[in-house]
């Protein structure tokens, strides 16, 4: 059933267009004149962001970082082998993915470690990226709250992952 969704949803949009009596093909080009040029304007804060993401890690500042919070971590029963997700994943969907990968690697999907990541990487969203993308193409130039108030959820689902994992799954 899940392969004719994504056809059916399309031949319904055609056809409550027909009924509509609007241009459908006409539309779509429209919107995607407009996507293309949604994308050529946060071009540039997504380079930046993946510019800053890779000088991070190649500085070795992740890995420092990530050693400086351990203490504080450990109190909080967070696997120290997840930390440097939890850093990253605000930032970055695929340096976040980069990092899940290795911790699964170097630890098994079914450690703790590798089951708070995977519960992590599901429940938790690339506030900075997600940010830059929306308010970028609305053109918002004041954050105000937004930020604080994503990054406390990004730090509530981290924990939460740990505390999960411990409950439920261990």
């Amino acid at each position: 059933m899940s392969e004719y969704l994504i056809p059916i949803f399309i031949a319904i949009i055609i056809i409550f267009g027909l009924i509509k009596k609007a241009d459908v093909f006409g539309e779509f080009v429209e919107g995607a004149k407009e996507s293309i040029s949604a994308s050529f304007e946060i071009l540039p804060a997504l380079i930046a962001l993946m510019t800053a993401i890779g000088m991070f890690k190649a500085s070795g500042g992740l890995g420092f970082l990530s050693e400086l919070i351990s203490p504080l971590t450990d109190l909080l029963g967070f696997p120290k082998e997840c930390i440097p997700l939890a850093l990253i994943r605000p930032i970055s969907g695929s340096g976040a993915l980069a990092v899940f990968e290795s911790i699964l690697s170097e630890v098994s999907p079914d450690s703790f470690a590798g089951r708070v990541a995977s519960v992590m990487i599901g429940s938790t969203e690339t506030t900075f990226y997600t940010i830059a993308v929306y308010y970028g193409i609305t053109k918002v130039k004041n954050t105000r709250h937004a930020i604080a108030s994503s990054l406390t959820a990004d730090l509530t689902g981290f924990i939460l992952s740990a505390l999960t994992v411990r409950l439920i799954l261990q």
